[in-house]
């Protein structure tokens, strides 16, 4: 494969569309297996394996393993992503965490009540938990596909509802569908999951280790308890902390780094790889290492253990004209709409516009129909609720919820662009104030700006002069300045003492220039010169610029600019940043890639914000 190739495709299966790509072709190939040969795929997915000896050993159907066990471990990465969005994402707002549960509940209540109504009177209407759920995979990669019509803050929402959704479908699970529940096993798992808690919260070495072993034991306790232990993982996943590398941590992972340079020995390359583990959170190293085999191993595994059914012409008459199907079908592609958009409709009337949605209705009724797309809880109940033919169906309904999700949200999305402009942007992004990273706010007596005053968008950015990609970063911005008319720019300064030794010298020189109001050419300089930060380099920049070398001298020996530069990285810190280049564009911290496109993507969203706002 050649290099281009190998970009391309690692391009490819790092996105959210290639995680749901990828769990449809399994869906499609466990359709064709069960197709050719019913009988091979039944008895691959009933085999049993069994884990222990003698009396003391669990023996499950490999379908039960991957239903109950593997899937424990995609709950797991829902609840730290859920976690993260709570320490550091749109869930911060707590009146946010507020409205997303109640959109949840709407999105899994009016469904369930859809189906029990199409099912009254038959003995299928116990499996109204089937219609509940929304698979979180599926949602978001009908989001990457349709990303260029709707608003990229519309991911939080979806990932909100979802993650209420999977607490409250797997609670439904525990109490409605599972066995009678054996009282000291749920105690016993109880007690292995408070002391995950404790452990937690103590010192790194063996955490992990501990962690991975007391999960083990609420997984097994919950199961001996008759509960199913899928839920386990989730619990766990919400229970580790997510925060933003604190830069202390970051430049004692450089000096360590850097004794493993000058001695690189075994025992050094250890400490060292410790210390740059220990710089970001357990949360997002979780995530990290878990992640590609969720997305890529285990749920396209468990769609093809549980997506094969025997299809004809006969069987999908049957299927659509039977309750369950219907049930499932109208409940989600149906029902999630109207609980979705009822729901928060409702929230924000009784709230009196105090809980309101941060995107606008148009958003809300897409994320409604996107949150049609039932699949892996909905499958996992069907399982339990359901057999024989019944079973069937309620998996052929399930599997139709995909079609119509994507269809109903395809339409949404074209409806709202065809809309006029400024009702298109409201639609899209409504009028409430977004959250705010950014710790201390733009102030033009103080700050370095470039741009109009009365822009539209503001992009701070904290930047390094010595650092090689605010060097790259930097023709991005001036590509931004020169295509833009209503977006100012603001330099803050973070040298990066520990990596970066002329870092501090170059900022001070800037202040330097600044004295003598030609801090923007002196930047400009600076970027075009990054190899040339040395004490006599920086005279001559100086010089080239025609400054008073007398006056640049003295500013520069009695560092008169450092005060400056040491607000700046303070107010770094209280937004979080520890590392350069970070964006942030009207007040929210620009996370992903920071090429051009990327930037006109975020200043535009932001630009069609601020003018819906006003």
């Amino acid at each position: 494969m050649s290099t281009r190739g190998g970009t391309r495709w690692r391009t490819f299966v790092q996105t959210e569309t290639g995680s749901a790509v990828l769990l449809l072709v399994a869906v499609v190939a466990a359709l064709i297996w069960a197709n050719i040969d019913v009988h091979s795929y039944e008895a691959v997915w009933q085999a049993h394996f069994t884990v222990g000896f003698d009396t003391r050993h669990l023996s499950l159907t490999v379908h039960e393993w991957i239903n109950a066990g593997l899937m424990s471990l995609f709950f797991f990465v829902v609840g730290l992503e859920a976690r993260r969005e709570f320490d550091m994402g749109e869930l911060r707002d707590r009146r946010w965490v507020l409205l997303s549960a109640v959109a949840g509940l709407g999105s899994m209540v009016v469904p369930a009540v859809i189906y029990v109504v199409i099912n009254a009177g038959h003995d299928s209407v116990h499996g109204w938990g089937t219609a509940m759920s929304t698979d979180t995979a599926f949602a978001l990669g009908i989001l990457a596909v349709l990303r260029r019509r709707l608003p990229a803050s519309l991911r939080a929402l979806m990932l909100s509802i979802s993650v209420v959704d999977d607490v409250v479908a797997l609670l439904v699970i525990a109490v409605f569908y599972s066995d009678e529940i054996h009282l000291p096993a749920l105690l016993v798992a109880l007690g292995a999951l408070l002391a995950v808690v404790v452990v937690l919260r103590l010192a790194d070495a063996g955490r992990g280790l501990f962690c991975a072993l007391l999960a083990v034991v609420v997984w097994v306790a919950l199961h001996e308890a008759g509960v199913d232990p899928v839920v386990t993982g989730l619990a766990v996943g919400a229970l580790v902390i997510a925060y933003p590398a604190p830069r202390g941590d970051l430049e004692r992972a450089s000096r360590l780094f850097r004794l493993f340079r000058e001695q690189p020995t075994p025992e050094l390359q250890r400490s060292a790889a410790r210390g740059l583990a220990s710089a970001i959170s357990p949360n997002e190293r979780l995530e990290q290492r878990f992640l590609p085999w969720v997305s890529f191993g285990i749920v396209p595994l468990f769609a093809l253990a549980n997506a094969g059914i025997e299809l004809s012409t006969a069987r999908l008459a049957d299927a659509f004209t039977s309750p369950v199907t219907l049930g499932i079908l109208c409940g989600c592609v149906v029902g999630k709409i109207v609980g979705v958009v009822g729901s928060m409709a409702g929230a924000q009337l009784l709230s009196g516009r105090r809980l309101r949605p941060n995107v606008g209705w148009g958003s809300v009724t897409a994320a409604g129909s996107i949150a049609g797309a039932a699949f892996t809880v909905s499958l996992l109940i069907a399982a339990i609720a359901f057999e024989g033919e019944e079973l069937n169906q309620a998996r052929i309904g399930i599997i139709a919820t995909l079609i119509g999700s994507f269809a109903v949200s395809w339409a949404v999305s074209g409806v709202i662009g065809l809309l006029p402009a400024a009702r298109r942007t409201r639609a899209l992004l409504g009028t409430s104030e977004p959250l705010t990273d950014l710790g201390v706010a733009v102030d033009e007596r103080h700050d370095h700006v470039r741009g109009p005053s009365d822009a539209a968008v503001t992009l701070v950015e904290y930047g390094d002069f010595e650092c090689p990609y605010c060097g790259q970063a930097e023709g991005v911005v001036r590509d931004l300045l020169g295509s833009e008319t209503d977006v100012r720019y603001v330099w803050r300064h973070l040298p990066l003492t520990d990596v970066h030794p002329n870092a501090q010298a170059a900022a001070e020189a800037s202040e330097a220039a600044a004295r003598q109001g030609r801090f923007w050419d002196m930047h400009d300089l600076l970027m075009d010169r990054q190899d040339e930060l040395g004490e006599r380099d920086l005279l001559r920049h100086a010089g080239e610029l025609g400054l008073d070398m007398e006056v640049f001298r003295e500013d520069l020996a009695r560092r008169r600019g450092a005060r400056r530069v040491a607000e700046d990285v303070d107010s770094a810190d209280l937004s979080g940043v520890s590392g350069t280049p970070t964006f942030f564009v009207n007040g929210r911290r620009h996370r992903g890639a920071f090429d051009i496109d990327a930037l006109k993507r975020a200043v535009e969203q932001a630009r069609r914000r601020a003018l819906a706002g006003g």
